[in-house]
């Protein structure tokens, strides 16, 4: 302690004038006693105002540079040591001597700058303000194809000082994208892949970049993909492979590097590590299995990528990944049903799936998840069975299947993602089958259930969701039945708050089913129609000048019927309909214009 209070007190009344030598011994007493205890030799530097002395000792010249400089990357280990070093004006100096052609100097200024920057908003501010980064990339670019231990022991610090530099910061982070550094670190990542402490630090540096959509772009123009899977074939260790996949994550959310990791043969790397982990319980092979089978679903919803994997449904891909759906891990279905639901993206693979008996799979597994079922399993199995039904001709086949009967099993969850998708299956499935809309329009479980998600006001979602298959049953039935059900259940008001959705195509779909309840079983409903005000919201949208030509037309075709009913007409009567509607005889659109003179001789007639 003694020699470390001597050596602080030669330093500090030191000048570059003094002899090299006695310098020397100080720097080398000061190191030992940091090698010995770094926090407390760091805290007796800050006290005795020797970092301001250093400032003076950073120069080019003199042969003690680099011990300086290591000396400020040890202290600056320590959090509270940064803003120190910040504030003696140590950062344009370092800055500086990252122009010197000595290796030893380069590597410990490197890491003097690379630690002042570690969690620092000062360290960064004052190295972004000296033109640090910009150097140091220089560097990486010019020492990237030598294999000597020196150069890459350089690049390793060098990565790791732009990694600290630019962490979390999205504004250093694209300066650094703008110097071009994403080619450099991916030719380093391909040059020096034998080095496991350069590659990772690219690793690191990527996973630090590739957040950014900005980076997603530039990558997509190197070759990192075919890197990034060769790399991970040599992978043995569980971390090293989770490394790899923290920068495919981000990555493979572009879908032309989606493409690109799919033709560099991930996707095998992928089913391998399923097939060796499915039937594990250690907690590293649980966590690469969750890995391995989310990745598989991102490179799904590329659709090159899912297309090319599909290979009209004769895709090996495929098969392993229908074979996910019947397994025992929870994981697996998920995935499985998520693989699916993302195959199911066009007509073509939704119609040679179903034709080839997946739907049977999807049921099977919604079945074993009933009582207390996963909820992302359900959700994911029911999002598969959506999108299958959306092609017209397999609407029919699913029914027959008995699908509308197992989404019907869930009607009693709680859970808002399997509410909505369960509402959105109904609703795919019924489209344009009246026999089936028929059936599920009686069904007073299930109408008094849409009747109270049409309530939700919490989840938006369900909500609409709920309005838009009240309205269907109605639209697809055209059946009295339906019509009594959902009046009976009190649904009609929720209907009439639909038409005055902000979305024209909701509006639309709940002005046509009220046209239908006017036209079928208007004396059953107009109690209801009167209490939620449906006149005075009809008044509204054919006065409003923002109301799409769809929604004037629907809406006066509507008013048509509801003259029908004593009390209704009575409503319109006394509401100066004509003269709104004379207004809309020159409509621009044709058809409200006709549908306007049509209305108006109606409301004159009734008169």
């Amino acid at each position: 302690a003694d020699n470390l209070s001597d050596a602080l007190k030669k330093l500090k009344i030191t000048t570059t004038d003094s002899t090299a030598d006695s310098l020397e011994g100080c720097l080398d007493c000061l190191l030992q006693a940091l090698a010995q205890n770094n926090m407390e030799t760091s805290e007796k530097i800050q006290k005795s105002g020797v970092l301001q002395v250093f400032a003076n000792l950073l120069t080019p010249q003199s042969s003690c540079t680099a011990k300086v400089a290591n000396i400020i990357a040890e202290v600056a280990r320590n959090e509270f040591m940064r803003n120190p070093c910040v504030d003696a004006g140590l950062i344009p100096p370092l800055v500086q001597l990252l122009n010197c052609k000595d290796q030893e100097v380069l590597l410990q200024t490197g890491r003097a700058l690379g630690n002042i920057c570690y969690d620092s908003h000062e360290g960064r501010n004052a190295v972004d303000h000296a033109g640090g980064a910009h150097i140091v990339v220089d560097h990486l670019r010019s020492l990237c194809s030598k294999t000597d231990p020196a150069s890459e022991k350089l690049l390793t610090v060098f990565c790791g000082m732009l990694m600290n530099y630019s962490n979390e910061n999205d504004t250093l982070q694209s300066q650094l994208i703008n110097m071009g550094v994403i080619p450099t670190l991916v030719k380093l990542l391909g040059i020096h892949c034998q080095n496991a402490a350069l590659t990772e630090m690219c690793l690191v540096a990527f996973g630090n970049l590739a957040e950014l959509e900005s980076s997603k772009e530039q990558f997509a123009y190197t070759n990192i993909a075919e890197e990034l899977v060769k790399l991970f074939k040599k992978q043995i260790e569980h971390d090293k492979k989770e490394m790899i996949f923290e920068v495919l994550a981000p990555l493979a959310e572009n879908d032309v590097i989606k493409l690109q990791l799919v033709e560099a043969g991930l996707v095998e790397c992928l089913l391998e590590i399923v097939q060796k982990t499915v039937d594990s319980d250690k907690e590293d092979d649980i966590a690469e299995l969750k890995t391995a089978s989310d990745l598989m679903v991102l490179l799904l919803l590329g659709d090159e990528s899912m297309q090319k994997l599909f290979e009209g449904g004769k895709g090996s891909v495929f098969q392993r990944v229908l074979s996910w759906i019947p397994s025992n891990s929870h994981q697996l279905q998920l995935a499985g049903a998520l693989a699916i639901a993302n195959f199911a993206r066009n007509d073509g693979n939704c119609i040679h799936m179903v034709d080839n008996g997946i739907v049977q799979k999807l049921m099977d597994l919604l079945d074993r998840h009933v009582e207390d079922g996963n909820v992302t399993v359900q959700h994911a199995a029911l999002s598969a069975l959506r999108n299958l039904a959306i092609p017209v001709v397999n609407k029919a086949k699913m029914l027959s299947a008995g699908v509308a009967e197992v989404v019907l099993k869930f009607l009693r969850s709680e859970m808002p993602p399997v509410q909505f998708k369960l509402l959105g299956t109904l609703r795919m499935l019924i489209d344009a089958q009246a026999e089936a809309a028929e059936q599920l329009g009686k069904n007073v479980k299930l109408v008094e259930r849409l009747v109270e998600w049409c309530e939700a006001k919490d989840h938006a979602g369900v909500m609409g969701e709920s309005n838009r298959l009240l309205s269907a049953l109605i639209r697809h039935s055209k059946s009295k039945d339906v019509i009594r059900t959902i009046v009976q259940s009190g649904g009609i008001k929720h209907l009439v708050t639909m038409a005055t959705s902000e979305h024209v195509i909701m509006q639309n779909e709940a002005l046509v089913a009220l046209a239908l309840i006017a036209a079928l079983e208007l004396v059953t409903a107009e109690k209801d129609l009167e209490n939620a005000q449906l006149v005075q919201i009809l008044h509204r949208l054919l006065s409003d000048d923002r109301s799409a030509p769809e929604i004037k037309y629907n809406s006066m075709v509507l008013i048509c019927a509801l003259i029908g009913s004593e009390p209704l007409q009575k409503e319109v009567q006394s509401m100066a309909f004509l003269e709104v509607i004379s207004k809309l005889r020159s409509h621009e659109n044709k058809t409200v214009a006709q549908q306007a003179s049509l209305t108006e001789q109606r409301l004159a007639v009734e008169s």
